[in-house]
């Protein structure tokens, strides 16, 4: 993977996190850095996802495959804040 395609994924991943944090409701917990994972791997699942029920490639904007990216990454930090979140100092 070249430096472009690594840096295009860091912020993807930074979208599609934010979004999954802002679909949850309440306040989460959980760090910058674990958005950011989550962010990247809903954005990678939701892709493989899409390519294989076959709505990956449409003209214009990929609406349904930004949703299921979106939603995974709401249940990605859902389980986050269920699992850090018990921890209070």
């Amino acid at each position: 993977m070249a430096i472009t395609g690594i840096i295009t994924a860091i912020i993807i991943g930074l979208i599609i996190g934010a979004l999954g944090r802002l679909v949850v409701p309440g306040r989460q917990h959980i760090p910058l850095w674990l958005t950011l994972v989550i962010g990247i791997v809903a954005a990678l699942l939701g892709t493989l996802l899409a390519a294989a029920i076959g709505v990956d490639d449409t003209d214009g904007i990929d609406w349904i495959e930004l949703i299921l990216q979106v939603a995974l990454a709401a249940v990605g930090v859902t389980v986050a804040t269920g699992l850090t979140g018990r921890r209070h100092r």
